[in-house]
């Protein structure tokens, strides 16, 4: 009886059509521009005060123009229902080009391109999603206070996973990220 179910839930998943959020076009800076991202002034600071306000989490993403890894998440992962909803629900999302001029002001009120603010906070891949706490000490820099910064493109599990552990703020509990992917991951192949 379970093979049977198994199979019928495994025929019904190919054939009933699942809405996924619609790809992000590219933006003139040839970056997506997803309908969840953020256009801001680019200060930490009154992003983070303006994330809070709305009881969201700030990620910043850095990307770049051209970068396979950042449309293969823009394309087959980000529009997952479930990333796309978890995104929009709980991150307050501020994009950075890994080679772009525009200025961003850090925590510690330094301003730099972002370039050079990429080069500073120790970014060298695209994508590279970094998450901050809802207060940031004075004096500290986005690399200094962030709670995770994850470079590399990952599969839609691992990202959802991501996204919910920082969410959850598993990182309080000294719980480590990879035990956490692996926990749910049985969890998830049990069922």
């Amino acid at each position: 009886m379970n093979r049977l179910f198994a199979a019928a839930c495994l025929v019904l998943s190919l054939t009933v059509p699942v809405r996924a959020a619609e790809v992000a076009p590219l933006g003139d800076d040839g970056l997506h521009k997803p309908t969840w991202l953020r256009e801001t002034f680019k200060d930490m600071r009154e992003d983070l005060a303006e994330a809070n306000a709305e009881g969201k989490r700030l990620m910043i993403i850095v990307e770049q123009r051209g970068c396979a890894y950042c449309t293969k998440m823009y394309e087959t992962v980000f529009p997952v229902p479930e990333i796309d909803t978890l995104i929009r629900e709980n991150y307050f999302v501020v994009q950075m080009n890994l080679f772009g001029d525009v200025e961003f002001t850090d925590f510690d009120g330094d301003v730099r391109a972002e370039k050079d603010m990429a080069m500073k906070w120790g970014v060298m891949f695209t994508p590279t999603m970094i998450f901050l706490p809802e207060e940031v000490p004075e004096g500290k820099t986005v690399s200094e206070a962030a709670v995770v910064m994850m470079p590399g493109a990952f599969e839609k599990g691992t990202t959802s996973a991501l996204l919910t552990w920082v969410r959850d703020h598993g990182y309080e509990s000294g719980e480590n990220f990879q035990k956490y992917v692996a926990d749910r991951w049985k969890e998830n192949s049990s069922n």
